[in-house]
């Protein structure tokens, strides 16, 4: 599972609006291929309405030799193993994505990106469930990637990593916080039981990972509530969160751009203008992608007009960056806001443009 695969659900819903007359791709046909995805990552049991009938019932002991439940959730990519902070960054990503867009999806777009969400949320509530502690991952990465076979005939070892206060991981365990509270507003509607179960953990394990301060790298709220306290611990910290670092990226280990694109929501709606750095900071972000106003050596562009960053998995760049501009974008629409980039001032639909470029 690409950490960032989410996005590109997002980007599609966009585009599914788009006339077939305008576009030769179906890209509703896409959308329903890109969540449809995430049922072949599945682990575990799988329920009847399981669509990928090739995919068995695997990994059914998860957590058992620690004497927790672990199974569920979804493998990773290719391999085998349960990475928590990529796993949640992408339940984080997905529950944004619907949010945000879910109301552009067709019923049966949605009841499919709700089972997607609940599927790693389901699982996040039993990697949290004993107090103090983050179940992180499942697997040994190294023999696992050393052995590639189906997750239904694995016979590696399913070690269990975690992180608890002494040993602390404020990164892995945040980002769980992020993944269950963000997913308390997607079933804040369909499910207000679950919902509320989602949001009570978020803050214990919120509250967890900020008295345990720690990166877990080093050792190996959340707007569903609407609380002042958490806008507040946001501002306090927002050097601590990196708010202002000139990062042009965003993915499962480097969450600066987005924490400024969702905060700057507050800004734009009238309601927080205190966070304004983080609107200033997202509008700089924002101009850093923008062909023609980019003056940033990160970010440079093929002959072809595709966003290319150095290094690897380029496309998880193209689709994370491009759903900030369809996000950002909505914001501002709502707003009647622009972006100023310099001698130039970028709307709201040059940013759509820029998305759907990709």
């Amino acid at each position: 599972m690409t950490p960032t695969s989410p996005a590109a659900i997002a980007v599609l819903v966009i585009l599914s609006g788009v006339s077939a007359a305008s576009i030769r791709h179906d890209y509703s046909d896409a959308l329903h291929k890109s969540i449809l995805f995430f049922e072949g990552q599945r682990s575990g049991h799988l329920p009847p309405s399981q669509r990928l009938s090739w995919r068995r019932d695997s990994a059914l002991h998860d957590g058992a030799l620690d004497g927790v439940d672990l199974t569920g959730g979804y493998y990773d990519a290719g391999d085998n193993v349960k990475f928590g902070f990529p796993m949640a960054f992408t339940a984080t990503l997905l529950s944004w994505s619907v949010i945000d867009f879910g109301r552009a999806m067709t019923a049966s777009h949605l009841a499919d990106a709700h089972a997607a969400v609940r599927w790693a949320t389901d699982y996040l509530l039993k990697a949290t469930a004993v107090p103090g502690v983050v179940y992180v991952q499942v697997g040994d990465a190294f023999l696992d990637h050393s052995c590639w076979e189906r997750p239904e005939d694995m016979d590696t070892p399913r070690t269990v990593y975690k992180v608890d206060s002494s040993q602390p991981g404020s990164d892995v365990a945040g980002e769980t916080a992020a993944a269950l509270a963000a997913a308390a507003i997607v079933f804040r509607v369909p499910d207000p039981e679950y919902s509320g179960q989602l949001l009570r953990r978020a803050v214990e394990v919120f509250e967890f990972a900020d008295r345990h301060r720690g990166a877990y790298s080093a050792s190996l709220h959340d707007a569903a509530t609407r609380r002042r306290l958490y806008r507040e611990y946001i501002k306090r910290n927002e050097a601590v969160l990196g708010a202002g670092d000139t990062v042009q990226e965003f993915g499962w280990d480097n969450k600066h751009a987005g924490i400024n694109v969702l905060i700057s929501k507050e800004v734009l709606m009238g309601k927080n203008e205190y966070l304004q750095s983080f609107k200033q900071n997202a509008d700089e972000f924002i101009c850093s992608l923008l062909p023609g106003a980019s003056t940033h050596p990160e970010i440079r562009y093929s002959p072809g007009g595709l966003l290319f960053k150095e290094g690897g998995s380029n496309m998880q760049h193209v689709t994370s960056l491009s759903f900030l501009l369809l996000a950002y974008s909505n914001y501002l629409s709502h707003a009647d806001g622009h972006v100023p980039c310099g001698a130039i001032s970028a709307s709201p639909a040059e940013l759509r443009r820029a998305a759907k470029r990709q």
